[in-house]
């Protein structure tokens, strides 16, 4: 038995890479092959995941639906061949009996159906939390939203109902649900984007903020700006003694700029970090700020609070019970309409500003509420899941693909 895995992103690959190490242990695992449909796939490489097909990185960097000028630019980068190519390979395989796994949104699901094979999906795109909490619509989803019935549109239930998908594995409680009421075979095992992460729950010695700006560039630059601003005006105005900030910079991206960028604004690189000596540390009157490359977890951990301009690892903060505090930037991610969607997502765990100057306010009133604290840290939690979703998603896949086999 094979396994074709359909993911479109990133943060896509990631999750379908652990789910896929899950079901390489398992003493009757198949054979893997993955297809990312969205970059090249360095996730699957780095796991040494053989990918079935050609992948191709776009000018968009996924972001098409966000702008109609992503869109083109990525035509015009040969999207339509890709596609057209990516499809055929799916189909091609599908013939020789496999098993798919889509990871993403509309287009793995749909590349999934069409192949013919049976399937799953993860549905890592869409939550109920965009239009609805526990106690029923959002005062902003408008009444066209609330027509088609859930986050899912009607041609995208059409596509999990069909008796080749054998299980839809949404991000949370709520999603899963609504899809059962549409008699979906929808099952709530968790969000394997929360596998591996904890909360320190021990007192830390200085309040930390952890500083995340994305992972794109040159976005990621452009935000870093936005938020050092806010971190030069917490210094001045936060009522607290001493100050540490945590910038989780990911690997992929040029540190230079980031430490430029403190440097101009007067802050004094002082050594390394104890926990980390491939960091620098810098100072500047009351706080110390380290930026770090590999850490990340870490930084997640032990950090009280975010001021976030990011997407995968805002979450990742939320769903350890944490606050966050964004920003809106410039795109191509990370626009207001990006940070306002993230806001319905995630509740009142996020806290949507329009500028850095008021950031050390909201900071404040956080801190002075610890009932407000509370009732994060318990939202966070139902929204994200707990850790070990990738093992409970794969056990499960594992158990129903062996009985149908059996069966055949």
């Amino acid at each position: 038995m094979n396994i074709l895995c359909l993911s479109n992103g990133h943060g896509e690959d990631v999750i379908a890479v652990r789910i896929l190490e899950q079901i390489q242990k398992h003493e009757l695992a198949p054979q893997i092959f993955a297809l990312p449909l969205v970059g090249e796939g360095h996730a699957y490489q780095s796991a040494n995941i053989p990918i079935l097909g050609p992948v191709q990185k776009m000018p968009s960097g996924g972001f098409i639906y966000m702008d109609g000028r992503q869109l083109w630019r990525d035509l015009q980068g040969g999207l339509l061949g890709l596609t057209w190519t990516q499809y055929k390979v799916v189909c091609d395989y599908a013939k020789k009996g496999g098993y798919i796994l889509a990871v993403g949104d509309l287009v793995p699901l749909l590349f999934a159906w069409l192949s013919g094979a049976e399937y799953a999906f993860v549905g890592t795109a869409k939550s109920e939390y965009y239009l609805r909490d526990e106690t029923g619509w959002l005062p902003r989803t408008p009444l066209s939203e609330r027509i088609w019935g859930g986050v899912y549109l009607p041609w995208e239930r059409a596509l999990m109902l069909s008796g080749r998908c054998l299980a839809v594995f949404p991000r949370d409680q709520l999603t899963t649900e609504v899809l059962q009421a549409y008699q979906i075979p929808a099952h709530n095992l968790g969000n394997p984007m929360m596998d591996g992460l904890q909360a320190d729950t021990s007192s830390p010695e200085t309040l930390t903020i952890l500083l995340l700006p994305g992972s794109r560039s040159p976005e990621a630059e452009n935000n870093w700006h936005l938020i050092l601003e806010a971190v030069n005006d917490i210094i001045v105005n936060l009522d607290v003694p001493k100050l540490t900030f945590l910038v989780a910079v990911t690997p992929s991206l040029d540190r230079v700029p980031f430490e430029q960028s403190l440097l101009e604004a007067h802050w004094i690189r002082e050594g390394i970090w104890t926990q980390d000596p491939l960091s620098p540390r810098y100072t500047r009157i009351k706080a110390e700020l380290i930026i770090t490359q590999h850490s990340y977890s870490y930084c997640l951990s032990v950090s009280n609070l975010a001021i976030a301009m990011a997407g995968t690892a805002t979450e990742q903060f939320v769903g350890l019970g944490k606050p966050v505090i964004t920003l809106p930037g410039g795109g191509p991610q990370f626009t207001y309409a990006f940070a306002e969607a993230q806001t319905r997502l995630l509740g009142s765990s996020v806290v949507l500003v329009n500028k850095p100057s008021e950031v050390p306010e909201t900071l404040q009133k956080l801190l002075n509420n610890p009932t407000l604290l509370l009732s994060i840290a318990e939202n966070g939690k139902r929204r994200l899941g707990s850790s070990g979703s990738a093992q409970r998603i794969a056990a499960f896949l594992m158990a129903q693909w062996l009985d149908m086999k059996k069966r055949k």
